[in-house]
């Protein structure tokens, strides 16, 4: 392919989620010069929101936090499904005219940084075979995840099981759960949010879960939303949300307890809470699973679900078969076993002909690799919502896209210039689908500005007022 058939940008953002339609609305915005492009992967923007399309499928996090502060979420349900959530970020991508700035069908798979020229060149896999671009700067806003396949375990005898076996993140468009008996495998987000909705229609819906998990009912509408108005109600939940992650983390023993209590007042008397709901670490080692007006809860009072608590220990011609010798009834299983972690879509970085691995690597200010330029990826809170992070993280690339401008530097790259950075895991999270990719995930340091504090307002100061041109940063 010759050098004219690179379409040249300033920058390039990959993915059309949350945060790529958040990167662009501040890229046109704040940079009215530069021109960019989204490269997409899939047909439709949504991202997240457009992949899952399981019964009952909706966020953990409100939407006056997940939504974007430019384009606030005006209504008074603060927790919504997925299919609301898309539309929602398609109405925005399409009245700012960001729709226009999207390729669909372009799955990046490359990207290679030339000191000489300053600049990306990116390689995307199309209908119409691999295209390039070029740009001066790259922002990766693919996700965390895995699309192409959840994290999948096989246990013995699956073969034997007569009835039908799915994964949440490749729900199939004809399956018929009306009437009969669901497993679901997992504890996780996805599984409480699946138990209730299929619950509607099946026969029975048991949760089968390894170890329990922390789930905490909430109301689905938020009472004072509407008087308010959804900015203070933004501003409202994200200071509960850091209140209650702090309590939590400086007085775990009685937090777990309250946790415990609570759900207990949800569930029948003398239900074994001990067993099926009392985990074995501390809250917000791993995320809460949040279920608006209880749902979860009301469909074990109903005798609609269950829960069985125990290690699989094969799988029978009717179900599973658990460790204890308990036997779960099931035509179908639901393995809501969790998520592949893929950084940055899996696109593959060089840097002058060399690889550069996220893995190992320092993250600088949450947002940028050491050691590589004119790059950042958006990567969200674990203990709120994605979208505060990510539309910080576009706010301060606009800042030091223009600071660059402003003094004619073409090249900005993170390098540790201060005292020794003792290198840790990014993130201080248990759940498994961490746990599984520890090998895979960058690292962050214990002081700023390599360190990932997991805190809005503590990234309010960093990014939206601290200075741009620290000595940690190198610029030519």
């Amino acid at each position: 392919m010759t050098e004219a058939a690179i379409e040249a940008l300033d920058v390039l953002i990959v993915g059309a989620g949350i945060s790529g339609i958040d990167a662009a609305f501040h890229i046109q915005k704040r940079l009215p010069g530069k021109s960019y492009a989204i490269l997409e992967d899939r047909e439709r923007i949504g991202g997240t929101w457009d992949l899952f399309r399981y019964p009952g499928i909706r966020s953990d996090s409100d939407m006056y936090t997940l939504g974007f502060p430019f384009r606030p979420w005006r209504g008074d349900k603060a927790i919504v499904e997925g299919a609301e959530i898309r539309g929602y970020v398609e109405a925005t991508a399409r009245e700012y005219g960001i729709d226009r700035r999207i390729r669909f069908g372009h799955a990046v798979t490359k990207a290679s940084w030339s000191s000489a020229e300053a600049r990306w060149t990116v390689e995307a896999e199309s209908a119409e075979g691999t295209r390039r671009f070029a740009c001066a700067f790259l922002y990766l806003c693919a996700g965390y995840y895995d699309y192409a396949g959840g994290y999948r375990p096989h246990w013995p005898d699956e073969e034997r099981f007569e009835g039908r076996i799915v994964h949440p993140q490749h729900w199939p468009e004809d399956l018929d759960h009306a009437g009969k008996n669901v497993a679901v495998i997992g504890s996780g987000a996805t599984a409480v949010t699946l138990v209730p909705a299929l619950a509607r229609t099946a026969a029975h819906v048991t949760m089968v879960q390894r170890s329990p998990s922390y789930v905490v009912a909430r109301p689905a509408r938020d009472a004072l939303a509407r008087w308010i108005g959804p900015g203070l109600t933004r501003a409202k939940n994200v200071a509960l949300s850091s209140f209650f992650f702090n309590l939590a983390r400086k007085r775990p023993a009685k937090t777990r307890a309250r946790l415990i209590e609570m759900a207990a007042g949800e569930l029948p008397a003398g239900y074994d809470v001990d067993r099926h709901f009392s985990p074995g670490y501390n809250p917000w080692e791993q995320r809460l699973c949040l279920v608006p007006e209880g749902d979860l809860f009301a469909a074990i009072r109903d005798g609609k679900a269950s829960v069985a608590t125990g290690a699989i220990e094969r799988f029978t011609p009717r179900g599973l078969l658990l460790g204890g010798g308990e036997e779960v009834e099931a035509d179908i299983v639901v393995t809501a076993t969790g998520l592949v972690v893929r950084l940055m879509g899996g696109v593959a970085l060089d840097v002058d002909g060399v690889a550069a691995d996220p893995a190992g690597r320092l993250v600088y200010k949450g947002m940028m690799l050491e050691g590589v330029p004119n790059l950042a990826f958006a990567f969200g809170y674990t203990n709120a919502s994605w979208t505060l992070k990510c539309d910080l993280t576009a706010r301060y690339l606009c800042r030091l896209l223009r600071h660059m401008d402003h003094r004619g530097l073409r090249v900005a790259t993170p390098r540790v210039a201060g005292p020794a950075v003792e290198a840790q895991p990014l993130l201080d999270f248990s759940s498994g689908y961490i746990a599984r990719a520890a090998g895979l995930l960058p690292k962050q340091g214990q002081r700023m500005p390599w360190r990932v504090p997991q805190n809005y307002f503590r990234d309010v100061l960093t990014l939206g007022l601290g200075r741009v041109a620290d000595r940690e940063m190198e610029f030519r």
